[in-house]
């Protein structure tokens, strides 16, 4: 299953969807195809088949309209995680269920941004990279602090009229050579 969210992600069209069918809680693909214009209805209901059928999505409402059952499309994955899970048996599933809520979250954020026709990324101060490093687990560590320490002096600030809500977000990938 995880495998199958992750192709969402990657995939524009199934991520377009389900970040839309996410956010609204539920929707038809008649108001998926008032949204998203530029997908062909024939590849919207084949989308929304398969996600179904890889069981992304769940049918929660079927209504009879003019002769054909309109459907109503919910997420049938969980994105909420509490962290409770993370000891045990099943921690690296939950671990990875709570990876995968923090990209969704950035995913959301950046396509509501990307929706605004006046985008001017150098000037809003958007952009994401990756820096590939080697470190010990003491320098991780210190490097984790200071930049813990950053973002608490940056958390402090109080909204003002030249201040700009943003969400700065940090991965740190677990080793290339992790224990086994």
């Amino acid at each position: 299953m995880e495998q199958k969210v992750m192709d969402c992600f990657t995939h524009p069209i199934k991520c377009k969807l389900l970040l839309e069918i996410y956010s609204a809680g539920k929707a038809t693909a008649k108001q998926l195809a008032e949204i998203y214009t530029d997908i062909p209805q024939a590849t919207l209901y084949r989308y929304l088949k398969r996600m179904t059928n890889d069981g992304i999505l769940k049918v929660v409402e079927e209504n009879q309209v003019r002769g054909t059952m309109e459907k109503t499309y919910a997420a049938a994955v969980e994105f909420n995680s509490s962290g409770q899970e993370l000891v045990g048996e099943n921690a690296g599933n939950a671990y990875m269920q709570m990876f995968m809520q923090y990209v969704f979250g950035f995913i959301k954020q950046f396509q509501e941004y990307t929706k605004n026709p006046n985008v001017n990324i150098a000037k809003d101060h958007s952009g994401f990279s990756l820096a590939p490093i080697y470190a010990n687990d003491e320098e991780l560590a210190s490097a984790m602090v200071e930049y813990a320490e950053i973002v608490q002096r940056l958390y402090k600030n109080q909204p003002t009229p030249d201040r700009k809500l943003r969400t700065l977000g940090l991965i740190v990938s677990p080793p290339e050579n992790y224990s086994k």
